[in-house]
């Protein structure tokens, strides 16, 4: 298949090295430190709705970063010389490229040159960490971190003022939603639907009441969030994971799953079309959807001009310069905005169409094609909590903006899954043999 080519499974191996093996899971866990809890947990939102930075401008985030990037990177040389650059898949590599190539042409190419700088180092780093320590040990110490961030979250509620949205914030109605250590509740969502998944894959697999107790805190803070979105998602990925883990053992099997999917889709389509006037009169209203349509038809207004390079990578806010969407507004509220709460369509504001076809084939169209395959060897359930996160990231940019955001927490998780994906079909051997890298 085309895609064995692209994105193949491989196998990690271990050996003795200088690095010894702690240091490298130390280095990983770091970085997954730095992605859910970051330096400044608990940071208060910039005042008057200003844009919120990602970090990249951050002299000791940088260094922390470039410190785990190196420590990664040596292990991986160490266990595969100059032929570890296939352990990041290629259409990864070009969609890197493409961003720092879009310095060439963006309007502050200093922003560009730096958050293309981190995004590198974020992709990069995921990738490594995870074949250095394999696919289910990569789970093991992402659950750690993020049971972590959840039992922080709810000791935080009654001791942390701002662990909850303050008055002044926002709209009124969101004052006393939980967001725990994150500077927004929408965050805060996403990670508690990320944990859940995670959650319920070891409740599946070990079925004990400790697992089911974490799942049920999970759930329970997503809930006092009051994220809309990670709320509705959630019970969606959940069963398509589960639907995948025990349908997809059979070739019989898998095609039924697949034309179920395919019908319900054309049910969705026909159900959205029957109420297109309502739909319409919704996006007409620029309060639709918390202002989302407002700053969805400014970015179709730009995208219709600029169709193929955008306006570079990283541009879209937090830059000191106009928003590249200020033209196609008749108010100044879009430069407080951080993000453009679609990632398709704010890949091809910044990144144009190229960017946003490179962007589709490397994380998600090549993902899919490692679902839908299925070998013999194959942990279904494992895959099927792949799925899960895998599709809540791809839901999730319909109203969010994730894809390319840095060391956001759901754009790493994917990478993450991706990596995991491509490792899942064995562990780790420790014989001493050096990992063969995926063919490219």
């Amino acid at each position: 298949m085309a895609n064995d080519t692209l994105m193949p499974a491989y196998t990690p191996t271990q050996h003795s090295t200088v690095m010894p093996r702690w240091l490298v899971e130390s280095a990983f866990v770091a970085l997954l430190l730095l992605v859910f809890v970051g330096l400044e947990p608990f940071k208060l939102p910039p005042p008057g709705g200003a844009a919120l930075t990602n970090g990249s401008g951050d002299t000791l985030r940088q260094l922390i970063y470039v410190v785990v990037f190196a420590m990664l990177t040596i292990f991986a040389y160490q266990r595969r010389s100059l032929s570890a650059i296939g352990i990041v898949p290629l259409p990864l590599l070009l969609l890197i490229g493409w961003c720092f190539l879009s310095m060439t042409w963006s309007f502050v190419p200093s922003v560009t040159l730096r958050r293309a700088g981190l995004e590198m180092i974020v992709i990069v780093s995921a990738m490594l960490g995870v074949d250095a320590v394999g696919p289910k040990r990569s789970l093991e110490l992402l659950r750690a971190v993020l049971i972590g961030v959840l039992i922080v979250n709810w000791i935080s509620i009654p001791l942390i003022p701002q662990a909850r949205q303050l008055p002044g914030e926002g709209a009124p109605a969101l004052v006393g939603d939980w967001r725990g250590l994150y500077i927004q509740k929408n965050i805060t969502g996403a990670v508690c639907v990320i944990t859940a998944l995670v959650e319920l894959y070891f409740v599946t697999v070990r079925r004990s009441w400790r697992d089911v107790a974490l799942l049920l805190a999970a759930i329970g803070f997503l809930i006092m969030t009051r994220s809309k979105t990670s709320m509705g998602f959630l019970p969606l990925v959940a069963a398509i994971g589960a639907i995948y883990g025990f349908g997809w053992k059979r070739d019989i099997d898998r095609w039924i799953v697949t034309i179920g999917a395919l019908l319900s889709c054309v049910l969705l389509a026909t159900v959205v079309m029957s109420h297109a006037t309502e739909i319409n009169r919704k996006l007409d209203n620029p309060q639709s959807f918390t202002g989302r349509a407002a700053i969805w038809e400014a970015e179709a207004g730009f995208i219709a001009d600029h169709p193929w390079l955008g306006a570079g990578y990283g541009t879209f806010a937090d830059t000191g310069k106009p928003s590249p969407l200020a033209p196609y507004v008749d108010d100044d509220w879009v430069e407080q905005a951080s993000h453009g709460h679609d990632g398709y369509l704010q890949v091809a504001v910044t990144t144009g169409g190229i960017g946003l076809g490179l962007t589709m084939i490397a994380v998600v169209l090549l993902p899919l094609m490692g679902f839908w395959r299925r070998r013999p060897d194959d942990d279904l359930v494992f895959k099927g909590m792949l799925l899960g996160l895998f599709l809540f990231a791809v839901l999730h940019n319909l109203l969010e903006s994730d894809y390319l955001e840095g060391d956001g927490p759901v754009w790493v998780m994917m990478l993450l899954v991706i990596a995991m994906l491509r490792g899942s079909h064995h562990e780790p051997h420790r014989d001493g043999g050096r990992a063969p890298c995926p063919a490219m």
